[in-house]
C-alpha cells in the first residue's frame, strides 16, 4: 500500500503480496534429516538477503544443510496466486516443518495441511487473519514472528513530517496501519483518497494520480507486491520529484528516499530458534507469537539530492544507514 500527502490530500495506493524458495532435495530421495519446507511469497534473487540470514542462524544452532538437516525451498516471486499450488507441493513432500513469511503464506498451508507446524516471520494480525488464538498462547500449527508493530505507522509519519513539514499527514487503507496513522494525525487536516492497485501495470496511473493531485509525499508501506517492483517505484518517484517514506530497506537500497520499519532479515534469523525448537519437539502452538526487535532508518541521500530536498544534518546523525 502506499499512501501519498500533502496538505489537506493524501493518497493511498494498495498493493498485492506475494513470494518462494528453489529446490534442493531430490523428492523422491530417501529421508534421513529433518526436512524444512520454505516458502517465499518473493523471488529467490529479493528473499536472497533473508534466506542467508536464516541458514546463520540455524548455523548458530548447529545445524548445516545437507549435513543435519535438508530444506526444500519454493518462490512465489510476488505473485499471491501461486502460494496455494506452491504450498500443496511442499506439503506433499512431508517436511517436518515449514518455514514461510507473510499471514497470507501461512494461510495458503493452513489450507493444504491440519497437521505441520509452522513458522512465518513477516506475519500482519495472526489473530485477525484466524492463525492463532492469541499472539501468546497461538494455540494451533502456526507461530512466528510479527513484521508490524502499533506504534510504527506512527513514527513512520513522525519521520516523513520532519523531512517533508509542509506535508500534513498520511493514512494507509489497510485496518492494520489505519489506527496507528490516525492516532498520530488526529489534530492534522486529512483527507483520504485511495487508490487501489492490483498488479504492476497499475502504478503508472498511480503516480499520476498522485501528481493530479498535487501531493508532497508518497508513503509506501510493507507489501509484497511492491517491493518486488522496488526499482520502478524509485524511478517513478524521482521522475514525479516526490519524497517516498518505506517500510522496508530494500526499497531505499533500490533508489527510494527514506525507510523506517522492521528489519525483516532479523526476523528470519530469530526464525531458526522456532524451527529448532520444533524439531526438539515442541508444539507450534505452544511458542508465543513474537514481536520484532530491530528497526532501520536508512536515508538515500542521492535520491534526495535527485529530487532538490535538503535533509538536515540532525536526521541524517540519527540513520542507520545512508546512501551516497
Amino acid at each position: 500500500m502506499i499512501a501519498a500527502i500533502k496538505r489537506r490530500d493524501f493518497i493511498t495506493l494498495l498493493g498485492g503480496a506475494a513470494a518462494v524458495w528453489p529446490l534442493t532435495l531430490g523428492a523422491q530421495a530417501l529421508r534421513h534429516r529433518p526436512l524444512v519446507g520454505s516458502l517465499q511469497v518473493q523471488s529467490l534473487t529479493s528473499s536472497a538477503r533473508y534466506a542467508s540470514e536464516f541458514l546463520r542462524g540455524m548455523a548458530e544452532l548447529g545445524y548445516v544443510e545437507g549435513r543435519n538437516i535438508d530444506l526444500e525451498r519454493r518462490y512465489a516471486a510476488g505473485d499471491l496466486r501461486r502460494l496455494p499450488a506452491l504450498a500443496n507441493e511442499l506439503v506433499n513432500l512431508k517436511p517436518d516443518v515449514i518455514l514461510t513469511t507473510t499471514s497470507a503464506a501461512a494461510l495458503a498451508f493452513t489450507q493444504a495441511t491440519q497437521s505441520i507446524p509452522i513458522v512465518a516471520t513477516a506475519m500482519v494480525d495472526p489473530v485477525g487473519f484466524g492463525l492463532a488464538a492469541s499472539e501468546a498462547r497461538p494455540g494451533g500449527q502456526v507461530t512466528g514472528i510479527l513484521i508490524s508493530l502499533d506504534a510504527l505507522p506512527g513514527k513512520q509519519l513522525a519521520l516523513a513530517l520532519e523531512v517533508v513539514p509542509r506535508a500534513a499527514s498520511l493514512n494507509p487503507t489497510t485496518a492494520v496501519y489505519r489506527a496507528g496513522i490516525e492516532a498520530a494525525a488526529a489534530n492534522l487536516p486529512i483527507k483520504l483518497v485511495p487508490v487501489e492497485v492490483r498488479g504492476s501495470d497499475d502504478l503508472n496511473a498511480a503516480f499520476q494520480e498522485f501528481l493530479h493531485e498535487k501531493v508532497d509525499l508518497v508513503f509506501v508501506a510493507q507489501d509484497s507486491l511492491l517491493l518486488s517492483e522496488r526499482a520502478r517505484l524509485a524511478t517513478l518517484a524521482i521522475d514525479a520529484r516526490l519524497p517516498t517514506m518505506y517500510g522496508l530497506r530494500e526499497h531505499v537500497e533500490a533508489g527510494g528516499l527514506i525507510c523506517y520499519g522492521i528489519n525483516v532479515a532479523e526476523n528470519f534469523r530469530r526464525g531458526a530458534k522456532f524451527v529448532d525448537k520444533i524439531l526438539k519437539g515442541a508444539k507450534a502452538g505452544d511458542l508465543p507469537i513474537e514481536l520484532p526487535v530491530r528497526m532501520d532508518l536508512l536515508v538515500n541521500l542521492k535520491t534526495a539530492k535527485s529530487i532538490g530536498l535538503v535533509i538536515s544534518e540532525s536526521f541524517l546523525v540519527r540513520a542507520d544507514e545512508v546512501i551516497e
